[in-house]
């Protein structure tokens, strides 16, 4: 396996920049809503948003009404719950209904959670998070109630860093690449994804599909990202870089 070189700041002089935000735009926490925003991201992502000819989205595994929250005062185009929600700058919301096989895996899962200290079960509009970050040990156990629930309630089993998610199937983050390259605005733009988990593959792989780059934060692995940078804070550096470049 051979690493990739950093992205260059002129790689988004004719981009649409789509970018993960945990682990990407900001360090992972403990738990979701432990995250700390830098001060300098949102403007950074305003300054991104207006210089970019495709603009700027963010793809995440949250929800969009915590994207939306976390990054104000920026209004982006956020696709959350892994493609599931698409919002766009106005608000609106394109979205499927939440099905009660959910809520059914959702009352397993805090139930699991009452019996083993330190793991957290996140409830999404469309998805259920089994975090163990504070409890490692029982990370055997968490994937392996994740698999059963996920094949009795027909759901999507996703894998992240410390966490299994339970999800409606039919979407993902390369889903959500190849909805919004399709607006009109994206047209003429190529798109490039950054991220840093393996949920950020199908985007990776949506954007170099469609003649972009995708953009590995963390250590050189096997993935479908065409550059590749060190951290958090090496990401927000290049950003800046590059909109310094187009402005």
């Amino acid at each position: 396996m051979s690493d990739l070189a950093p992205p260059p700041p002129a790689l988004l002089s004719d981009a649409s920049l789509f970018l993960d935000f945990d682990g990407t735009l900001v360090e992972i926490a403990d738990t979701p809503d432990a995250v700390a925003v830098g001060a300098d991201v949102a403007p950074l992502l305003t300054r991104l948003g207006d210089a970019l000819p495709g603009g700027v989205a963010i793809v995440s595994g949250r929800p969009v009404h915590e994207v939306r929250t976390l990054i104000a005062p920026a209004a982006l185009a956020i696709a959350g719950s892994h493609g599931l929600e698409i919002a766009a700058v106005d608000g609106t919301i394109a979205a499927p209904e939440r099905p009660e096989a959910l809520d059914a895996a959702l009352a397993t899962s805090r139930a699991f959670a009452d019996e083993h200290p330190g793991t957290l079960i996140e409830d999404k509009p469309f998805g259920v998070g089994l975090h163990y970050r504070a409890a490692p040990s029982t990370g055997e156990a968490v994937t392996a109630l994740a698999e059963e629930l996920a094949a009795t309630h027909d759901l999507h089993l996703q894998h992240g860093k410390m966490v299994v998610e339970l999800r409606l199937s039919g979407r993902d983050k390369g889903a959500a690449v190849d909805w919004l390259m399709a607006e009109p605005a994206r047209h003429r733009t190529v798109p490039v994804f950054v991220g840093d988990d393996v949920t950020d593959e199908a985007g990776f792989a949506a954007a170099v599909a469609l003649g972009g780059a995708g953009v590995l934060v963390g250590p050189a692995r096997a993935t479908a990202a065409t550059y590749r940078v060190d951290c958090v804070a090496d990401v927000l550096a290049w950003l800046d870089a590059a909109c310094r470049e187009m402005t």
